[in-house]
């Protein structure tokens, strides 16, 4: 289990206090989801819903690339 996990509501990392996902856990995140890129899009999406509810004042497209345009 990482201590990299977010702190919601302000969506912090847990470990390091840097914007959730860090650096850290993303490298994480590739190696625990090596096999399942699908699933760690949909993992992301899901967290990605729940940051958005908590930070209503961050633009949409700021939250999507943080979430999700490190993907690519």
């Amino acid at each position: 289990m990482s201590s990299h996990g977010p702190v919601p509501p302000v969506w912090t990392c847990g470990g390091c206090g840097g914007p959730w996902p860090c650096e850290t856990r993303r490298r994480e995140l590739r190696a625990e989801f090596a096999d399942a890129r699908v699933s760690l899009a949909l993992y992301l999406g899901a967290q990605l819903a729940r940051a958005a509810e908590d930070l209503h004042q961050v633009p949409a497209g700021t939250l999507h690339r943080r979430f999700l345009g490190w993907l690519r």
